[in-house]
């Protein structure tokens, strides 16, 4: 990977634990460092250094960018993660809007097949 992977920002991890959902099912892990909440072991939201990040479909993705003005989530400039949109400050700064875009976000990933977990070395 190339490029310096940033330090998860305290705001963007206080929004990610108050907008992830509380139930069974639900995993809160760290990828690259960072929280990220997964469902049946696929990823559905997690923060990158300032930004807190969703999966959604790729019609949802379309509408939430022409629509909402969600920008697709990018790890390295240019290298954008398809299904992935950031939301933006003012989104996640209302908890009902936030909550909104993570609730589609988990029925989302929660119909995608399950990933089971691989073992180390493999």
């Amino acid at each position: 990977m190339h490029g310096r992977i940033p330090s998860p920002a305290p705001a963007a991890v206080k929004v990610f634990e108050r907008q992830t959902p509380s139930r069974p099912g639900i995993v809160v892990r760290k990828v690259f460092g960072q929280p990220a909440a997964f469902v049946n072991g696929n990823m559905f939201m997690g923060v990158f250094g300032d930004k807190v990040f969703v999966r959604l479909s790729e019609e949802v993705c379309q509408d939430a960018a022409e629509r909402h003005g969600l920008e697709l989530f990018e790890p390295m400039p240019g290298r954008p993660m398809r299904g992935y949109d950031v939301l933006h400050p003012e989104i996640l700064a209302g908890r009902d809007a936030g909550r909104n875009w993570v609730a589609k976000s988990l029925a989302f990933s929660e119909r995608l097949p399950a990933k089971t977990a691989k073992s180390k070395g493999s």
